[in-house]
């Protein structure tokens, strides 16, 4: 910002002179912390079946670039202490596989650190009511056409245009994903279900239940966090090629590209001259 003398600023003074003056705001990423501490956290129980794989363990992406090294691993499951069962081929990963959380609540899926389920919804970039959607990368001229709704970035191709295309979703009731893929912070007001091979990287956060149902040669897919409020306390089913995968580096890329900037707590002005 740069403010100028009433006389220099109309051009009354000769040769530039007069006094002028020039400030920076100083700012910061305010990341909002949803305490996302599993790969799945949910209030209910949880059953797995078929080849459904949660996995705590922090994972990179397929052909992200740019990723601190793993972290930590994390609980596959984070539940209020609700049975978890699995069947078939399922599996859970973590440490430990499966943790007991008293704490998790009604509150935990809608309030965070630094912002509320609603005030998330309200910044949303993309809205779409209760239905069934395939979601895809759209390019149009080389560049990510971001004014197509069901374009949710492209987390399948690092170096594509739509890869650091990272929208704030809000699905204002039930809706079902068959194909392709997504990214983002993916906000659910009903139950999400996750058909085929699609696969979504980020945080996603689901007001009622979580159902996926993997097909053909490849997974469902999940890289980041999910949490799943399950409210009315039914079993979130996970079958067929179903997998949860915990990635710390999908969830910060996402928390950079969606974050707001705030001004510093204190000396947030700077004298530039």
């Amino acid at each position: 910002m740069t403010g100028r003398d009433k006389a220099s600023a109309a051009g009354a003074i000769a040769g530039g002179g007069g006094a002028r003056q020039r400030i920076g705001l100083i700012t910061r990423i305010a990341p909002v912390d949803f305490g996302i501490k599993a790969s799945l956290t949910t209030q209910g129980t949880v059953n797995l079946t078929g080849n459904a794989d949660v996995n705590g363990n922090d994972q990179t992406p397929t052909g992200w670039v740019g990723c601190d090294p793993a972290g930590p691993a994390q609980p596959g499951v984070r539940d209020q202490g609700g049975n978890v069962t699995t069947g078939g081929n399922g599996a859970i990963q973590g440490n430990p596989p499966v943790v007991n959380d008293p704490t998790v609540n009604n509150n935990t899926f809608t309030t965070f650190g630094g912002a509320t389920y609603a005030q998330l919804a309200a910044r949303a970039s993309i809205v779409v009511p209760a239905g069934n959607y395939s979601t895809a990368p759209v390019v149009t001229g080389g560049v990510c056409d971001k004014t197509v709704l069901t374009n949710w970035g492209d987390g399948m191709n690092a170096v594509g245009a739509c890869a650091s295309y990272f929208p704030i979703i809000h699905a204002t009731g039930t809706i079902t994903l068959n194909n392709t893929q997504g990214q983002g912070i993916l906000l659910v007001d009903g139950d999400l279900n996750i058909q085929g091979s699609y696969q979504f990287f980020g945080i996603v956060i689901i007001q009622g239940d979580l159902k996926t149902a993997g097909g053909g040669s490849t997974d469902a897919h999940f890289w980041g966090g999910v949490m799943a409020k399950n409210a009315d306390l039914s079993t979130q089913s996970l079958s067929g090629k179903a997998t949860l995968n915990y990635s710390s580096c999908s969830i910060n890329m996402v928390l950079q590209a969606t974050s707001p900037v705030s001004m510093m707590r204190s000396r947030g002005w700077a004298q530039l001259y």
